[in-house]
């Protein structure tokens, strides 16, 4: 009896230690919801000293009117070239955040495909590796499972999920057949939830907007729909992939490449200032900003990226939330890579990605609660 009233004892202790070990993980991660946004091929250099003034000109750029060009993003010092491109970024997320890439101050930032190009780079983000066969841009089903897809089968997840795109082959990347996940992308109507007079309209803006790309509509509309869903649905999270900073930089047109970035960082803040807004979110939600993967150097190679142009695998990223010590622009540390990121998406919500995908990359510490 005293052996059996000892194993009781031990068994209520153990117990015990475990809930508390429960509850101090709980307490040690903030993060409920998570925004995560990336930029297709946005450049680490204008990202970290803006706008490049050999691009800025007629010849390398397309610049019809180089002195309004240069009134509205030169300036003399980097640092406010880059804030008067993004300022949110600078001003908000390096501020309290952390911002990863700047390789003239020793932060590398890498895309490990090999490929250099879209669906690789969105796949190994999203899923923490790549993937041999995923090697075109092809609009065919992912055969790997995401990050959100993962969670999303978590016994211990709740909430929805949400992946939006500018892009037509965003959608593919999820799989949604399998995954279940709403992804809505390129020029198809969003009905995955009833309308409201919002999405109404971006539908018809979808259906009767004259197309300057066929696979892909402004940034605008899937940013204005995502948001939408944000406030409808309240999803746990919440992700958007915009497209203009690419789709300008192959056409060679520096000023619409400058200006979608711009917008891309109004798009960021605007997304910030409404989870603030929310008490479902306030306090609790981690914005995630990278780009799918880089581009050549000024001033000719800017427009394009791919296996022939290796300076397109230098890519950035950013963390803002309340998990992320305010460490601002890191230099001089060690190179982190794309794969990093599905992993570091799961830890902000306490779990362990890599233990279930060992092949995927590990998560950036130096972003998580310590």
């Amino acid at each position: 009896m005293k052996f059996a009233h000892r194993l009781v004892l031990m068994l209520l202790a153990l117990i015990a230690a475990s809930c508390s070990a429960v509850a101090q993980v709980s307490a040690e991660h903030k993060t409920q919801h998570i925004i995560f946004v990336m930029t297709d091929g946005l450049r680490w250099q204008e990202v970290f000293s803006g706008a490049e003034v050999s691009i800025m000109n007629k010849k390398n750029g397309k610049v019809a009117n180089e002195a309004a060009l240069k009134k509205t993003y030169w300036r003399e010092a980097p640092e406010a070239r880059r804030e008067a491109l993004m300022p949110f970024l600078w001003t908000v997320m390096a501020k309290q955040g952390q911002v990863f890439g700047n390789r003239d101050k020793g932060s590398d930032a890498f895309v490990t495909n090999g490929l250099f190009f879209s669906y690789p780079g969105y796949s190994e983000t999203l899923c923490g590796f790549a993937d041999p066969r995923i090697h075109t841009n092809d609009k065919v089903p992912n055969p790997n499972v995401t990050v959100l897809e993962w969670l999303k089968n978590r016994p211990s997840f709740h909430g929805e999920i949400g992946a939006f795109g500018a892009w037509d082959v965003i959608a593919s990347v999820f799989n949604p057949e399998r995954s279940k996940l709403i992804a809505n992308a390129g020029w198809d109507p969003f009905t995955a939830i009833a309308p409201t007079p919002n999405l109404a309209m971006l539908n018809n803006l979808k259906a009767e907007t004259p197309r300057v790309w066929d696979d892909e509509p402004f940034d605008a509309i899937p940013f204005y729909t995502a948001m939408e869903y944000l406030k409808e649905k309240k999803p746990r999270i919440l992700y958007l992939s915009l497209g203009e900073t690419d789709d300008w930089a192959h056409e060679g047109k520096y000023v619409e490449y400058l200006d979608a970035t711009h917008r891309v960082d109004a798009y960021l803040q605007a997304l910030w200032e409404q989870v603030q807004s929310m008490p479902e979110y306030r306090g609790n939600t981690t914005l995630i900003f990278s780009p799918d993967h880089g581009r050549g150097k000024a001033p000719h190679k800017w427009k394009d990226h791919g296996q022939r142009i290796p300076d397109s695998k230098y890519i950035w990223m950013a963390f803002l939330g309340p998990d992320t010590p305010a460490m601002g622009e890191r230099s001089n540390i060690q190179p982190l890579t794309q794969s990093q990121i599905a992993a570091t998406l799961a830890a902000y919500l306490g779990e362990d990605y890599v233990a279930d995908v060992p092949k995927a990359g590990k998560p950036i510490t130096e972003v998580l609660p310590r």
